[in-house]
């Protein structure tokens, strides 16, 4: 439903060997926003997304993804949630011996898919991504911003209902950092999957300005919901 969201914590806190990360966390999304996660290098956005995914627990609080109660999750779940939730890392985290489509068909063989749906879905998915022409490519060979762009169709080949992107433009330079944000954008506006995009990209964030979540001081937070605080 359009008025659920598709991210809600309420009080949550995440922590890990070395003690707490972040606490007291409230934060919402709604189904088709395109949202930033901004805050300083340590600040816990990387184990904020993780916890999204299903890959850190949660100590605390109440939170659901895509209609998944996290603090319910069990391990045989986590397969069932990442059919809903795509994920783009800053290091690409490739198959470096395999071709792009190989890339793009593990994901498929690996949720599911018939091999008779498979070709279609990734000649559908990289023309999505505007690399059409790169399905028998090495990724050797690839530019890293190709290669971030394999890492988004990877994220997009099984039609998630959100895409959670962790500095996708960290190891790009200016350019290929405009273009990449300017794909999700357009991604967001036409196919309304929600975006949530850790960055510290002031540059790119003014240039695409949309909702911003903020992680500091041991919290995550919305300062639209505070009032700016």
């Amino acid at each position: 439903m359009e008025n659920t969201p598709i991210i809600e914590l309420k009080g949550v806190t995440i922590s890990h060997e070395q003690g707490t990360l972040l606490t007291d966390v409230d934060l919402r999304v709604m189904p088709g926003e395109f949202v930033y996660l901004i805050g300083k290098s340590g600040a816990g956005k990387t184990s904020l997304l993780r916890t999204l995914y299903g890959d850190h627990p949660i100590d605390r609080g109440e939170a659901s993804v895509c209609g998944f109660d996290l603090t319910r999750l069990r391990r045989r779940q986590v397969p069932m949630l990442r059919r809903k939730v795509g994920i783009v890392f800053q290091n690409f985290r490739l198959l470096k011996d395999r071709n792009v489509y190989d890339n793009l068909a593990f994901v498929l063989r690996a949720t599911g898919w018939k091999r008779a749906d498979m070709d279609k879905q990734i000649v559908d998915t990289l023309r999505a991504v505007g690399i059409a022409d790169k399905a028998d490519a090495s990724v050797y060979h690839l530019s890293e911003g190709e290669q971030q762009r394999v890492g988004i169709a990877r994220a997009l080949i099984n039609n998630p209902d959100l895409v959670l992107a962790d500095e996708p433009t960290g190891n790009l330079d200016p350019a290929t950092s405009s273009d990449i944000i300017q794909l999700l954008v357009d991604i967001n506006r036409t196919t309304h999957t929600t975006m949530l995009i850790s960055t510290h990209d002031f540059m790119m964030i003014d240039k695409y300005q949309s909702r911003m979540l903020v992680c500091e001081n041991g919290t995550a937070h919305d300062p639209s919901a505070d009032g700016g605080k």
